[in-house]
């Protein structure tokens, strides 16, 4: 998966792009340079070498994150300085805040190199948050429209609905502008939990609370559970049922990132967000262009064989004009799946995640 070696790449990697005409959601290879952020489609297990688009990077501004998609929560908008509006999904938190970093950085550079002095950032010390009331920001996540989205989680094999992660409340108050920062946010939840507005759901948050000081009880964490307090009785209670189909799902998440997987029946290859997760170890994976949240597929890694193979020539069993960085897990059921990663250090951090959990 290279790319021009003339060009200076500050970033590369899958980010899921919005559509301006058809507005469906496909993955993209997305190149970062000093002044404009380059996109590319993937034809099978092969990048194109022309370039699909491209967005300039002068005067452009970032919205990060950007919840207006329910089912996408990991979306960042880029708008240019002619008021082209695109919209971007990372596979992670970490990877969408880096993304947005290293495009903010570049977005910078281009106003200092041009003459232009860095927009100012705010100085904390004019935080709104010690005169903020807690009672109209409760207010406003219970906006039917553009407050928190409830749903379903599972931890540790229970389903928990009508609840929400701890990061979704920190991107939420970030992208409602309420704080200024991730710290300032995680500050602002721990007043509404400390006040009881908010309530700890799951074994994750309650230990936080209780081993946490006070600073540190509300966790910026997709994996820790919260809700609406029970005294509200505003959106129903909170309840944990145990289900069978949910409990390969509730392990620990210890690796997200997008790959290359050969259908098994047609052999085309398709990018899918893979999850792996421990505790039970798992590995499954999505269909980034749709909204649906639950994975098109999975397996148990108990007894499964990972080998990483050669990228001289194409190995047995794998079709298409592959750029290698491939590898192969066997199941227990003797079902093959073949992987591309899209570098060769991302091929051997998933070998070596995938072979611990084996």
């Amino acid at each position: 998966m290279d790319t021009d070696k003339q060009v200076n790449i500050l970033r590369e990697g899958f980010l899921v792009k919005r559509g301006h005409v058809v507005q469906n959601w496909k993955a993209r290879w997305f190149v970062l340079t000093p002044d404009k952020l380059l996109y590319y489609k993937y034809e099978g297990s092969k990048r194109d070498s022309c370039q699909r688009g491209k967005i300039l990077l002068k005067d452009c501004v970032i919205t990060c994150p950007f919840l207006e998609y329910e089912n996408r929560p990991l979306v960042m908008k880029l708008q240019t300085k002619h008021g082209v509006d695109h919209y971007l999904e990372a596979c992670s938190r970490e990877e969408r805040d880096e993304w947005a970093a290293d495009i903010n950085a570049a977005v910078n550079n281009l106003q200092t190199t041009n003459g232009k002095s860095k927009t100012d950032k705010p100085d904390p010390a004019e935080s709104q948050l010690n005169n903020i009331s807690l009672s109209k920001v409760l207010d406003s996540m219970y906006d039917v429209h553009s407050g928190i989205k409830l749903s379903n989680h599972v931890e540790q094999g229970s389903t928990y609905s009508n609840c929400f992660s701890g990061s979704a409340v920190v991107d939420w108050l970030v992208f409602m502008q309420l704080v200024l920062t991730r710290v300032e946010a995680v500050t602002l939840a721990s007043a509404l939990l400390e006040e009881g507005f908010l309530r700890t759901v799951g074994q994750k948050s309650v230990e936080a609370l209780r081993t946490a000081g006070l600073s540190a009880q509300f966790m910026d964490d997709s994996t820790a559970l919260y809700s609406f307090s029970d005294s509200l009785k505003k959106r129903g209670s909170v309840k944990a049922e145990t289900s069978l189909s949910a409990v390969e799902l509730s392990g620990k998440v210890i690796k997200r990132g997008y790959l290359l997987k050969q259908g098994h029946r047609r052999k085309n290859w398709k990018v899918r967000l893979f999850v792996l997760r421990s505790e039970p170890a798992f590995l499954h994976y999505y269909d980034p262009t749709k909204d649906d949240i639950s994975p098109v597929g999975g397996f148990s890694l108990r007894g499964c064989l990972v080998s990483s193979l050669e990228d001289n020539g194409v190995p047995s069993g794998v079709k298409g004009n592959v750029q290698g960085n491939l590898f192969k897990i066997i199941t227990q059921t003797d079902t093959h799946y073949f992987i591309q990663a899209p570098t060769h250090q991302e091929k051997m951090d998933w070998l070596d995640a995938i072979r611990s959990q084996c």
